[in-house]
């Protein structure tokens, strides 16, 4: 491997995942329920952007100027393609941490986001990290960083460490990444079946092994085979940060704030004991047992006035983004699945059936004669949004301003998806980020924007692109071998799209 990797894993290219987290628009709800004064987002900077599909999404769906780096040549290559496809105010390269943090044409950051990359990088790269966030990040800005964490992955660190070392001690360099990937968890999967004393001593080994055997190579590749990858003690990262000015603010995780799904009744009152709120932190990652950590770090953390507070709050416009009787009434956490007080969240859901904008402060007054008070109203809608039923709105000005660019980089992802089910994501002007739209979804989209007007011509369109390329769909496991089949089932499925998914779709002003 060359060099210039610095043992990341660089001959297989990362997935083409969107991350809602990195949206600088999550940041508001979470501050306001953690009683935080709002900051505001002009700048914004992705460390380590992979194929740069959240950074395009959120410089397309908002008016911020985005920067990034990520030292993969042909990522930053795909990432700065979707840029000039968009038009966005995105300026996305292929530098070192190093190199970047001395660029001279940077601005200060009001918000910078950092998606994983931390927990696979050396000592000397995270540091050079901190410093970048000392001297970038602007007095009042918003860090958001997510890691793999201590103790949930104290008991598969060593069957981590034992299947990157079968990769580079027994794994063959020209067979590829993947070929030694799988001779290296087939190896492990014959370990256990010898029965260790350390698989009797961590019974979760086997299931979460088995579990990754079916997972996206791509994605294993630079999750475990990188040259460094530590998992790190909260604390661990607040005395790494504690360089850059930077206080923690609250999680990202919209579920971590509901506590009746997460901690027991003894757990909640042993944490309110605790003064100290970063020791409070760590010991609740021992109650859940936390394996990958979603935070906010904020350079200079005020409260909020609470009468601000109480205005912005009520002010937050949502959307509900899944067909009504289709949100499940449950919600799974630390202590396993829960049901949904339904006196709560039927009469929520039932007001935002519509999938029409509304305020809190609306749906307040809605609800006042259901005895819901703003908590349970607030609670259930970070629920809601955590769950992926519910999403936050941005400004109607913001949205009629970006929609142009979130057209023109839905159009080139679209297209993608003629011959490619790598990106099943598009960007959406009114909620600032991207939505999860299927490729056949998306083609369906496409053939509508070509003036196609009916499901059976939306088929039709797939169909050709499928055909064309060999390939058919699979129903019950099996593939459908005439065109007809292929074409009865495309149209079933653009007809469902058209009576479900289109109403959301054209509602996030993606349609």
């Amino acid at each position: 491997m060359s060099d210039w990797t610095a043992g990341y894993v660089a001959d297989i290219g990362y997935t083409y995942g969107y991350y809602a987290e990195l949206n600088p628009l999550r940041v508001k709800l979470a501050f306001l329920k953690a009683g935080l004064a709002l900051p505001t987002t002009g700048t914004a900077c992705e460390l380590g952007f992979g194929q740069g599909v959240s950074a395009n999404i959120h410089a397309a769906a908002s008016l911020t100027q985005w920067h990034g780096t990520d030292f993969n040549p042909s990522q930053a290559a795909f990432a700065q393609d979707l840029a000039v496809a968009s038009g966005a105010n995105a300026h996305l390269v292929d530098d070192a941490f190093a190199d970047f943090a001395q660029r001279p044409d940077l601005p200060e950051f009001d918000y910078i986001g950092v998606h994983g990359i931390w927990s696979w990088i050396s000592d000397e790269n995270r540091a050079v990290m901190v410093d970048f966030i000392r001297r970038k990040l602007k007095v009042g800005g918003v860090l958001y960083i997510s890691y793999n964490t201590l103790p949930g992955w104290a008991s598969f660190a060593p069957m981590r460490h034992l299947l990157t070392q079968h990769a580079e001690v027994l794994g063959s360099d020209g067979n590829g990444i993947v070929s030694r990937i799988d001779g290296a968890l087939d190896f492990a999967s014959k370990l256990l079946q010898t029965n260790p004393a350390f698989a009797r001593a961590n019974p979760q080994v086997a299931e979460r092994l088995q579990r990754i055997q079916g997972q996206n190579r791509q994605y294993l590749a630079h999750e475990y085979f990188n040259r460094d990858w530590h998992p790190m003690h909260f604390a661990t990262m607040a005395e790494w940060l504690a360089p850059a000015k930077v206080q923690f603010a609250c999680s990202a995780n919209y579920f971590d704030y509901i506590d009746g799904i997460n901690l027991s009744d003894e757990q909640q009152a042993l944490l309110d004991e605790i003064p100290d709120p970063l020791f409070r932190q760590s010991v609740r990652d021992f109650m859940v047992n936390q394996q990958f950590r979603k935070d906010y770090w904020v350079k200079g953390a005020r409260q909020a006035n609470q009468a601000e507070q109480a205005e912005a709050l009520r002010q937050q416009r949502v959307l509900l983004i899944t067909p009504r009787d289709q949100v499940p009434l449950k919600v799974s956490g630390a202590l396993g699945e829960a049901k949904m007080a339904e006196n709560v969240y039927v009469p929520i859901l039932d007001q935002l059936a519509d999938h029409k904008p509304k305020t809190l402060a609306q749906l307040e007054v809605a609800l006042a004669a259901k005895d819901i008070r703003m908590s349970q109203l607030l609670e259930a809608v970070l629920v809601l949004i955590g769950a992926g039923n519910l999403v936050a709105m941005q400004d109607d000005e913001v949205t009629r301003k970006a929609k142009k660019q979130t057209d023109a980089l839905n159009a080139r992802l679209m297209s993608l998806a003629r011959s490619s089910s790598d990106i099943t994501y598009l960007a959406s002007p009114v909620i600032g980020g991207g939505m999860t739209v299927h490729r056949f979804e998306q083609l369906f989209l496409l053939a509508r924007s070509q003036g196609q007007k009916t499901p059976e011509s939306w088929a039709q369109l797939v169909w050709n692109a499928l055909n064309a390329q060999g390939q058919k769909l699979l129903k019950e496991g099996k593939p459908l071998e005439s065109a007809e089949e292929n074409l009865a089932e495309l149209t079933r499925q653009a007809s469902d799209f058209a009576q479900h998914r289109l109403p959301i779709l054209k509602a996030l002003q993606i349609a």
